[in-house]
């Protein structure tokens, strides 16, 4: 799988990461679905490192189309809640 972060590139994820992130976005979808500020800080924050972690960063000039397109870490809870299908942010 190929995840973009808006302002720092795109980054290749291994399926053996898979369960991890996927771990995440679960948690992620709850404190949205929840309305929890404070778990959506926690748990975006933890989901955007492990994918800065986990993945390897593809050359600036690749031409890669991305399969999950994230924004940057500042993002509100209301823009990633925009993202959401009721599967989370992670293509199934």
């Amino acid at each position: 799988m190929i995840v973009r972060i808006m302002e720092e590139g795109q980054r290749r994820i291994a399926d053996s990461a898979l369960p991890r992130l996927e771990e995440l976005d679960e948690a992620l979808l709850a404190a949205v679905e929840k309305g929890d500020e404070q778990a959506f800080r926690t748990t975006f924050g933890a989901l955007l490192a492990a994918i800065r972690e986990l993945g390897e960063p593809l050359p600036d000039d690749s031409l890669e189309p991305s399969d999950l397109i994230l924004p940057e870490e500042g993002a509100s809870l209301e823009e990633v809640r925009g993202l959401l299908t009721e599967d989370g942010l992670l293509p199934n």
